[in-house]
């Protein structure tokens, strides 16, 4: 019984002193200079893997506040990422476009690249270390 006792003992001092903290890191975002404040932002975080292929590893929405929004991304392991917003005016989850292709709603990315055609993933790519992360956007 002793043994058994110890035994058990022993499996849960070691398993609380291995065990580490799983929690992730926190990205914040500000975004600002929407030109209203009308509709919603979508924002999305991104690896290489799933940036401009739909949906992030984490997205989130927000409505604007005198031209600015912030989101928080919490629990996020340490790597590189990339951020993607768009002010969705209309409400209606998806980007809209004019007839010649140029897009009708602001968007933005990490990093604030000024770019003349698709979003570029190294262009926007960020690395989370082990500390929380703020970043600002602007569209």
């Amino acid at each position: 019984m002793k043994t058994l006792f110890l035994s058990i003992a022993l499996i849960v001092v070691s398993t609380l002193g291995f065990a580490q903290d799983s929690k992730g890191q926190t990205i914040t975002v500000t975004i600002e200079n929407a030109k209203n404040d009308n509709g919603k932002l979508l924002v999305s975080l991104n690896t290489k893997d799933t940036f401009m292929k739909g949906a992030g590893i984490q997205n989130a929405e927000s409505k604007i506040k005198d031209g600015k929004a912030t989101i928080t991304f919490e629990n996020v392991t340490p790597g590189d990422y990339a951020i993607m917003v768009l002010h969705d005016e209309n409400e209606n989850e998806r980007m809209d476009f004019e007839d010649n292709g140029m897009p009708k709603e602001s968007y933005g990315m990490s990093n604030n690249p000024r770019s003349y055609g698709p979003p570029i993933y190294e262009d926007a790519k960020f690395t989370l270390t082990k500390e929380d992360m703020k970043l600002s956007i602007r569209l």
